[in-house]
């Protein structure tokens, strides 16, 4: 005679076998939670619009964040404000004849990217180097005659006519300073708030 074999009553609500599952082999990868908000789509879509009909401003910041973020000491930002000057002010007098208009509106992108790259405890030799830096390569395309007193007097002579380029060079070195320096300390403000009693 036949003997069935009988299942012990179970208590309770019966559990599924998915639910001992880790969530990977339960769903798969549609299980994997999405953040709330637009669709996978939209945001896959985003970044494509906001470059289609993104303005001036937004292209320029995105360029900017894509160059290189040294970190330079306060000498070492003199030296690559000097460095770069007189490299640039040999380029001027070898293809454009010493141009100093030419030479006054390349000092400006340069001081802008000593003040970027000087370390933040070294922010405020940025704009005392860059005057310097603008001095120093004038020696390459201020007009000289024979001897070392008529090339000082070439160079004076440059300074004199080209003190709005000097001037205007240093106010951007010293606006992007200030501008850093308040972030500097916004942000270790937040982080000593952040930080536990």
């Amino acid at each position: 005679m036949e003997q069935h074999r009988t299942r012990p009553a179970q208590h309770g609500p019966r559990q599924s076998s998915r639910a001992t599952l880790p969530p990977q082999a339960r769903g798969g990868a549609a299980a994997v939670r999405r953040p709330a908000g637009r669709p996978v789509a939209a945001r896959a879509n985003a970044p494509k619009a906001a470059g289609a009909g993104g303005s001036a401003v937004a292209r320029a910041v995105r360029a900017v964040r894509g160059m290189p973020n040294p970190r330079l000491t306060g000498l070492g930002g003199g030296l690559f404000c000097g460095a770069v000057m007189t490299l640039l002010g040999g380029v001027d007098a070898l293809l454009f004849g010493a141009s100093l208009t030419l030479y006054g509106v390349l000092f400006l992108p340069v001081c802008l990217l000593t003040a970027c790259w000087v370390r933040g405890n070294d922010l405020l030799t940025a704009p005392v180097v860059v005057p310097i830096a603008f001095a120093v390569g004038l020696v390459t395309v201020a007009e000289s005659g024979d001897g070392l007193g008529s090339r000082l007097m070439g160079i004076v002579t440059a300074l004199a006519t080209e003190a709005g380029w000097l001037y205007g060079g240093t106010l951007v070195a010293g606006a992007t300073v200030i501008v850093r320096r308040i972030r500097l300390v916004r942000r270790r403000a937040a982080a000593r708030r952040r930080a536990p009693a």
